[in-house]
């Protein structure tokens, strides 16, 4: 089911898609992709939203900072000092995050309205994102799919070619607060990941991969999240064929637990310490599945290059149960 969401100031419309299935039920912007919302029952079979985010368009677009629930391209996460080398050319982008590029620049896949097609069990989004844009090289084709599995877990499959070598990576950016309302660092958290990358004063890895063990990173065994994270865990898994559980998050007060598998090596911890009104510090966790942080300038970081004649294909998987 679709129907009109609002309409952009030069006439744009945009639409909201609803996908239900399994007691679950998500609702779909064609703008920027974002998950406005995630309906799933707690422990006493009632049901709530578990994802931040607006009730009309003009709270996307007046709030656009924290990419409440939004798809993420061309690339997830930062790039040092915007600007980057691809086959001994040196691509500038803009420097939204001074001094570096963060989720694809001023105006990057979070702001822009998809074409969406019905699927089975969902929806297919797709864009052309022309050469150039942002500042990133070759003619990209890309896709994301939105579906609900059998047990009702959210499942997003992103497809991307391209007609020149460029770099890419794609992501969810949503906010996760699994009672709903009050601190999502309250929650309990798990992470299959024994090393993480360290960042400097601007957020960008340093290049090390440092162990968790016995620290505020090690997230092996479930504890409670805290506060004070926007960092990437490196995945014990590394990339796979296919989705593989890295992360398990739990509100111990609805019995309400989120399931993440993905095929990506990375996921960014975001404890979200800086919202502002109509939310508060803390009230969501992002967990953002990925390549790493400033891997175009990092050839030892797992590669984001995509070349002619390859295609790119992610997934990710938000499972919900109950305990």
């Amino acid at each position: 089911m679709n129907e009109l969401f609002g309409t952009l100031s030069d006439g744009t419309p945009v639409h909201r898609w609803t996908l239900e299935r399994a007691g679950v039920r998500v609702r779909v912007l064609s703008y920027g992709g974002i998950v406005q919302s995630a309906e799933v029952p707690d422990r006493d079979q009632g049901t709530g939203n578990v994802v931040l985010g607006f009730a009309d368009l003009d709270g996307y677009l007046t709030h656009t900072g924290p990419y409440f629930g939004a798809l993420i391209g061309r690339y997830a996460n930062r790039i040092a000092g915007g600007r980057f080398p691809l086959d001994g050319v040196t691509y500038a982008l803009a420097p939204n995050n001074a001094p570096n590029c963060l989720h694809g620049g001023e105006r990057g896949f979070d702001k822009r309205v998809w074409d969406v097609a019905p699927v089975e069990h969902g929806i297919r989004l797709s864009r052309v994102s022309p050469h150039g844009e942002e500042g990133f090289p070759g003619r990209l084709e890309v896709s994301a799919t939105y579906t609900l599995d059998a047990d009702g877990a959210l499942r997003i499959a992103y497809e991307a070619v391209t007609d020149a070598p460029t770099v890419l990576a794609l992501t969810n950016h949503s906010y996760f607060n699994l009672a709903g309302s009050g601190d999502a660092c309250g929650h309990e958290l798990r992470i299959a990941a024994s090393r993480f990358t360290p960042v400097d004063a601007d957020r960008i890895p340093t290049g090390v991969l440092q162990d968790v063990t016995g620290g505020r990173f090690d997230f092996r065994e479930s504890r409670k999240v805290g506060s004070g994270y926007d960092h990437n865990f490196v995945l014990d898994k590394g990339v796979t064929r296919s989705p593989a559980e890295v992360a398990e998050l739990h509100d111990p007060s609805t019995g309400r637990v989120l399931t993440v598998s993905t095929t990506e090596p990375g996921l960014q911890l975001y404890t979200a310490d800086h919202l502002e009104e109509p939310f508060v510090p803390c009230e969501g966790v992002a967990l953002e599945t990925q390549h790493f942080p400033d891997s175009p300038n990092r050839p030892e970081f797992p590669s984001t290059v995509l070349r002619p004649g390859e295609v790119f294909r992610s997934e990710t998987v938000y499972a919900f149960s109950t305990r």
